[in-house]
């Protein structure tokens, strides 16, 4: 047996007819759906029209979070690959190990991603983005603020909150006091024909204007911070100064528009550092002060003035602040040359090895000594030093106290070439020992420690070193973010923007009334909200009870329990098909076109919610 089915199709050219939706599937295909047939057509876009179509496009919520993701994606090169404006010689380093790479990384601007023409291009499409969808709802808030509140819709009983009674006051009375409530209660308010119409909450669409702007503000806060900031790191030891120099800096990395040329002029001197530290029970050795002394100035010739810098308590000046990261400690030697004569005389900064007790390392230079011959015969000098010494017997260094209690330092001393000549950077904490040699005495290793006033003595009269005293050295991060106030503020002004966004809410309140059949006044109110709310009905049954006053209840009728004004006055018969209605003695005000105003069916008192 076989089986086919017949569509329907034209007699002449075969093809479906027209009027079948199914034609695939004959007639039993035509009833799987009632939608009627579309025949979509798309109109030719000139010039005009595809730049309206991409500005739409752009202004949209979904491209804009798409360019929102394009830039935190675009950011990733940024913090893996090393850029030019933070540390050019590591993008050098990287050339050098990766050619191939290097070379396509750099014509794709990943050496310097923030100020890359693709990164720059995503960033300002999201501003004009965020800006374009702002400004015209910023217009239409504006019209709506110089506009009246809608009037009342037909059918008050339709709300989500409503209320009636009759009343023996006058309508035009019950209106007044309406009006002079609402007002009261900060609604704005407009009447028209037998209704006062209000509103309030437009603080909710202004809070969410605010937020987004806020958040705009933000971004241009971070823009400016990452483009014309600049960073760097001071090591001071007491008595020496700082100005803000780029040659004084140890370190220093700014953004790609930052113009060096352009710093402030200021300066400081760290004249003292006071530390103190926990000295009995669990807590032996914590720290309970550092602070910096510190003289500054700001321009050219600046007034000194005296402060102190403590951690979290940054010093402001002229545009950066000055923020203490450490502290520790610089012995202070004495180098005399192999003529005797005093070839360094100064305080040397010791890295700190253990940050509990102050166990440190470091290293003193001296390129400019000579032999008792004359000649040349650099020297260098590895050292230990602890604040408090604890290896007492046992040849060790090591410190029980971060104090000075017992300072010691051990040095271990070399000559020969230090590589200063050289041209290349060298690190003034580290000793290149590739052309030096240690000084031994009967084939031991010259190493010796000393406290405060002692000295070691070179073999073959090459010189001493005297280890004369310390001093405490501390560093600081000096930096200039200028976004930071434009941030602040941002961000100020979006919480109070969300706040105001989400806990104000924007309602509708309406007072109708009208003479009713049986000689009093019937009074309406009814309240609408944005969105679903609990408070909207306790608001209208406020209203209604501080309206009382002035409409109070007819005696024959309780609140709540009186007819609306859709329903049939008492003792009348209500014709088949009709309901005697004020809609009908008496001209309707104005409608929401937003809310249903008209039904085929009369409306039901019972409908919403009564207070």
């Amino acid at each position: 047996m076989s089986t086919t089915t017949d569509t329907s199709r034209d007699a002449e050219s075969g093809a479906p007819r027209d009027g079948d939706a199914g034609s695939d599937l004959g007639a039993a295909g035509s009833q799987l759906s009632t939608a009627p047939k579309e025949e979509i057509s798309f109109p030719s876009l000139g010039p005009i029209g595809w730049v309206r179509w991409f500005w739409r496009q752009l202004t949209s919520m979904r491209v804009a979070l798409l360019l929102l993701f394009l830039l935190s994606i675009g950011a990733i090169p940024g913090s893996l690959i090393p850029q030019t404006s933070i540390d050019p010689v590591k993008v050098d380093t990287f050339k050098a190990d990766h050619p191939s790479l290097g070379g396509i990384y750099d014509k794709l601007g990943m050496f310097h991603v923030y100020s890359s023409v693709w990164f720059s291009a995503i960033y300002l499409l999201l501003f004009i983005s965020l800006i374009g969808c702002i400004v015209p709802r910023t217009w239409q808030f504006v019209g709506q603020l110089r506009g009246r509140p809608p009037g009342a819709p037909r059918r008050l009983t339709r709300l989500p909150a409503y209320a009636t009674w009759r009343t023996e006051a006058e309508p035009e009375a019950v209106l007044d006091a309406a009006q002079r409530l609402l007002k009261k209660r900060r609604f704005r308010v407009h009447r028209a024909g037998t209704a006062v119409a209000s509103e309030k909450g437009y603080l909710r669409e202004l809070g969410n204007l605010v937020f987004h702007v806020a958040l705009i503000v933000m971004l241009v806060a971070f823009a400016v911070g990452s483009l014309w900031k600049s960073e760097g790191g001071k090591l001071i030891t007491e008595g020496d100064g700082f100005a803000n120099n780029l040659t004084q800096y140890d370190d220093f990395k700014s953004g790609p528009f930052y113009d060096p040329d352009a710093m402030e002029p200021f300066g400081f001197t760290l004249n003292s550092f006071d530390a103190t530290y926990e000295r009995t029970g669990p807590e032996r050795g914590t720290p309970r002060t550092f602070r910096a002394n510190v003289t500054y100035y700001t321009g050219a010739d600046g007034t000194e003035h005296r402060t102190k810098i403590e951690v979290n308590e940054p010093l402001d000046i002229a545009g950066s602040r000055v923020y203490l990261l450490s502290h520790g400690y610089a012995p202070q030697v004495k180098v005399k040359d192999g003529r005797g004569k005093v070839v360094y005389d100064g305080a040397v900064p010791f890295l700190t090895q253990d940050p509990k007790n102050f166990t440190s390392t470091g290293v003193v230079k001296v390129p400019a000594a000579q032999t008792k011959d004359g000649k040349r015969n650099q020297l260098g000098f590895q050292g230990f030093f602890v604040p408090t010494f604890g290896g007492k017997g046992s040849g060790s260094m090591f410190s029980t106290f971060p104090a000075l209690d017992y300072p010691v330092l051990t040095l271990t001393a070399y000559h020969g070439d230090l590589g200063l000549d050289s041209g290349l950077s060298q690190s003034v904490y580290q000793l290149d020992q590739k052309h030096l040699k240690q000084y031994k005495v009967k084939d031991r290793k010259l190493a010796q420690m000393m406290l405060p006033g002692e000295t070691m003595k070179l073999p073959n009269g090459d010189g001493s070193i005297t280890f004369t005293g310390v001093k405490t050295w501390a560093s600081f991060k000096i930096t200039h973010q200028p976004g930071n106030g434009l941030a602040l503020t941002g961000a100020v002004a979006a919480l109070l923007g969300l706040a105001a966004s989400l806990f104000v809410q924007r309602r509708r309140v309406w007072v109708r009334a009208e003479p009713g059949p049986d000689g009093t006044t019937v009074v309406e109110i009814a309240g609408l909200g944005r969105s679903e709310s609990a408070r909207l009905p306790e608001e209208l049954a406020d209203l209604a009870a501080a309206l009382t006053p002035d409409a109070p209840v007819a005696p024959d009728a309780e609140p709540g329990d009186a007819p609306g004004p859709d329903a049939p006055a008492p003792g009348e018969a209500e014709a088949p098909g009709e309901a005697a209605t004020p809609d009908e003695a008496a001209p309707a005000g104005p409608e929401d076109p937003a809310q249903p105003t008209d039904s085929a069916d009369p409306a039901d008192p019972s409908e919403g919610a009564r207070a």
